[in-house]
């Protein structure tokens, strides 16, 4: 039995537990403007329900954010606090998340590991996700 729920990530409370734990969480979460107060408000008017959190007694466990741009879906921040790790947290977190996507008719998704986060391909090749070979690229456009 889980001693743990999901429920949608609420702002402004739940920012400051979220904002610990990414930068706590170890290789691969790499906390960046677009994680900044007002940043998240504005993701949070695009896809509210897609901005998860476990909880357990009170507190912030795990993260998880969907994004959905109607023809495929992505993955960002699944992180779960280390003493809360192996007992189904990320699972639940992504089973969640990848159910939602499916109901807005997300046919595809995405997520990107750091190369030094081999713990994050394992857990996410046992779920069925296939390693692509690609390269990634990114630009500020301010």
């Amino acid at each position: 039995m889980n001693d743990f729920s999901i429920r949608l990530f609420r702002y402004p409370e739940d920012y400051d537990a979220a904002i610990a734990l990414w930068k706590a969480a170890g290789p691969g979460i790499n906390v960046r403007r677009s994680d900044e107060p007002e940043m998240i408000a504005h993701k949070l008017q695009r896809d509210p329900d897609l901005f998860l959190v476990a909880e357990a007694q009170g507190q912030i466990i795990g993260t998880v954010i969907g994004g959905y741009d109607g023809r495929r879906g992505m993955v960002y921040h699944l992180a779960v606090v280390a003493s809360a790790r192996q007992r189904g947290v990320g699972a639940a977190l992504m089973d969640e998340l990848e159910s939602r996507l499916r109901q807005k008719g997300c046919i595809r998704c995405y997520l990107m590991v750091t190369a030094e986060n081999e713990n994050a391909m394992r857990f996410y090749e046992a779920r069925g996700w296939e390693p692509m070979t690609v390269h990634t690229y990114g630009k500020n456009l301010d």
